[in-house]
């Protein structure tokens, strides 16, 4: 049996996942993890599909819950905590979340609502300050001038950067990205991982943690990566040493070569 996690070990973490395992039926989504971020950390979590990386996300999202092992967010083990007053604290989007965003809400709307956890304003009263908070962020994500369009009549990628924008309404303690490139043009996966990396760099932002399936899309400024396969993890730490060649042939199953240009990533199968 682990040794009890002390107060004292959370201090500087804003994630502590212990021999996590998930497990739906007789599939094993998830199996003995162990994962950490802490404070100043911006990770990526790479896997094929199936690997477990968006379960993982949902862990951390509080979401979800272990069938076995410990998960604590922000200093509070899942289980023990009101997760309606953890959640607040935590930024993610994901797919899914766009997803059951109404098409005639207004995106300020979208962005604005975050500070409620609600999708689709209805009564909530907002103060200048909301708003105004709400069209900084929107403008930093270069997509102030479509404030008041409605999030249905977006690209997709105004529609990420919309939910990116929502995700830090709240000024949460840690962000989660579940693969927000995924479906974009070249230019849009461009713009966004320059939006992304500028984020990253910020000292003041949050820890992040981003999904993706592509190394291509990983923002300069990301200075952890873990590797999953098989809801295993391969390998975790500092990217330089993560992200290599024979990593990500473990992973993948492919005999593939990394190559790098400045502080970004390119494989292809050899």
């Amino acid at each position: 049996m682990s040794e009890p996690i002390q107060p004292s070990e959370l201090d500087d973490l804003v994630v502590k996942m212990a021999a996590v395992g998930v497990r739906r039926g007789k599939n094993d989504l998830l199996a003995d993890l162990d994962w950490n971020v802490e404070l100043d950390e911006r990770w990526v979590v790479l896997g094929p599909n199936g690997a477990g990386k968006t379960t993982l996300l949902r862990l951390a999202a509080a979401e979800l819950h272990p069938t076995t092992g410990s998960v604590h967010l922000l200093g509070e083990k899942l289980g023990r905590v009101d997760i309606f007053e953890l959640r607040p604290r935590i930024g993610f989007t994901s797919a899914a979340i766009a997803g059951r965003v109404p098409g005639e809400e207004m995106v300020r709307d979208v962005v604005v609502s975050a500070g409620y956890a609600v999708l689709g304003r209805w009564r909530e009263v907002y103060d200048t300050l909301d708003t105004e908070r709400a069209d900084e962020l929107l403008a930093a994500l270069g997509i102030g001038h479509l404030a008041e369009r409605t999030f249905g009549t977006l690209s997709e990628g105004e529609r990420k950067r919309a939910l990116i924008a929502r995700s830090l309404m709240t000024d949460p303690e840690m962000l989660l990205l579940d693969e927000p490139a995924a479906g974009l043009d070249l230019g849009g996966r461009e713009d966004l991982v320059a939006r992304l990396s500028a984020l990253a760099l910020d000292p003041e932002a949050p820890a992040m943690v981003l999904v993706t399936h592509h190394v291509e899309e990983i923002p300069p400024g990301f200075t952890h990566a873990l590797l999953l396969r098989e809801g295993r993890a391969v390998v975790s730490g500092l990217i330089e040493d993560v992200v290599t060649s024979e990593n990500l042939s473990k992973t993948f199953d492919q005999d593939l070569l990394l190559q790098r240009s400045g502080d970004r990533y390119f494989a292809r199968r050899r």
